[in-house]
């Protein structure tokens, strides 16, 4: 019977051991944001210069991929009274998240940076409005709100 305890104490012991160097490391989950951090190449596209807001109805929803080795995001088109204009909200992951919901029909207006993407006109969404709701998705300087933690 003894020989059970001291055999059960010692493997005890190496779990506790083995778990305490695992912890120890630092965690390396959760790296990076898949492209989509306020550094990242797709994010310097943002210009405050270039800020407007339109108003339209959403006509799609899209998956995007906005350069190779980026994580999913996700694009409107939005017809406006002058264009058919993409409107990229931000990654999946996040947006698909969030409690308002955009579908096709919608009435919205957007706040958004135009650049030019693939050589067409897009917007970068700072801020989206529909109906009574407001999605603030970057602040005024374009910092994601995604990378909110890291700033």
């Amino acid at each position: 019977m003894k020989q059970k305890s001291i055999i059960m104490l010692t493997a005890a012991l190496a779990l506790i051991l083995s778990a305490t160097v695992a912890l120890a490391q630092p965690w390396q989950g959760w790296r990076g944001s898949g492209g989509w951090g306020p550094g990242t190449q797709y994010n310097r596209m943002y210009n405050p210069a270039t800020v407007e807001t339109i108003s339209g109805t959403v006509t799609d929803i899209q998956a995007v991929v906005p350069y190779k080795g980026m994580y999913s995001g996700v694009q409107i088109i939005l017809k406006t009274e002058k264009e058919t204009i993409p409107v990229h909200l931000g990654p999946s992951w996040y947006i698909e998240r969030l409690d308002v919901k955009i579908a096709k029909g919608d009435a919205i207006e957007v706040k958004g940076s135009r650049i030019s993407f693939a050589g067409k006109p897009a917007l970068l969404a700072a801020e989206l409005k529909k109906d009574d709701q407001t999605l603030v998705l970057r602040d005024a300087n374009g910092i994601p709100a995604w990378a909110g933690w890291r700033r």
